[in-house]
């Protein structure tokens, strides 16, 4: 077996991971007899269950119908988080003190396992991950002395925490190559081509940055917008005009970071962490992030016209 052979296999057991603990999700809901949205709220898990298990197979007409059942779930508001098993607070500080800083292994072992995977083996990035991933999650296991099932449960609590948000970067990902191949950049340089004077660097610098903080926050992933505005603006405006590609480009994708900062479509940056620390402003992480986004945004254009040019 060939290490691409390999590596999409060991893809495929990732997902299908996932998958079974959507799936878990999916029969806690329908166990959960005071949920308003019971059948809604499962069959959106089921549905993200069965797509992600069986994605290799289907029929990508079947996966989009799925989609568009999802869509209509989530406009008609039936996806809801339901009744969560309490945490014992006594037994989770206890818990805590025991374990001192070494609950934090687990997660930044993340990190490191695969970094050092992905640069001593042949493996993807995303294979990297998942294997890093299988690993702190044992390794969670060995020094919580937690059982499968307390694993089960809080998985549960944290997909019901997610909710609707769970599928946004598969859609998000979707929507930046469906851009591309649509020629949205070709559409944006005419429309931005009647607006700057020709050979005006400063004022391509400021639409190159600011087009990406503008489209980054539409898409809500900067990587997504990064080669629309880049062949839309960036080639044209600034590369042309004798902007060095390497700082240039580099700086117009942080420059999108700042578009991250202040949007709803980065749910796992702004949506995600207000819905886990319960806050009543779901767009308080975006309220505060916002000032400091703006001036950021200025420091990308100043840096970009004197270090790029």
């Amino acid at each position: 077996m060939d290490m691409a052979t390999l590596s999409n296999n060991l893809l495929d057991v990732f997902y299908m991971f996932i998958g079974l603990c959507m799936a878990i999700t999916m029969v806690f809901t329908l166990k959960d007899k005071n949920h308003k949205t019971r059948i809604g709220t499962a069959l959106f898990w089921g549905i993200l269950a069965f797509i992600f298990i069986f994605a290799r197979i289907l029929p990508s007409v079947l996966v989009g119908c799925l989609v568009i059942v999802i869509a209509i779930l989530s406009a008609t508001k039936q996806i809801n988080v339901g009744t969560l098993k309490q945490l014992d607070t006594t037994f989770t500080e206890i818990k805590a003190q025991k374990l001192g800083l070494k609950i934090f292994v687990p997660a930044l072992s993340i990190a490191v396992i695969a970094m050092l995977v992905a640069s001593f083996t042949e493996f993807p990035g995303t294979v990297a991950i998942g294997i890093a991933s299988t690993l702190s999650l044992l390794l969670a296991f060995a020094i919580t002395k937690a059982k499968p099932s307390e694993a089960v449960e809080d998985t549960n609590r944290m997909f019901q925490a997610i909710g609707v948000f769970s599928i946004l970067p598969q859609l998000l990902a979707s929507l930046g190559v469906l851009f591309t191949a649509a020629g949205v950049g070709d559409k944006i340089a005419s429309i931005i081509s009647s607006v700057i004077p020709q050979g005006n660097i400063l004022a391509g610098v400021i639409a190159y940055c600011v087009g990406m903080a503008i489209f980054t926050a539409i898409m809500g992933n900067a990587f997504a917008a990064f080669s629309v505005i880049t062949a839309g603006i960036g080639l044209p405006f600034v590369f042309a005009q004798g902007g060095d590609p390497v700082i240039c480009s580099i700086l117009a994708l942080t420059a999108g970071f700042c578009g991250t900062l202040v949007t709803p479509m980065a749910a796992n940056f702004n949506v995600l962490p207000a819905a886990l620390l319960e806050m009543k402003d779901k767009n308080g992480v975006i309220k505060a992030q916002a000032p400091l986004a703006a001036l950021l945004l200025v420091a990308h254009i100043i840096l970009m016209y004197t270090l790029g040019f």
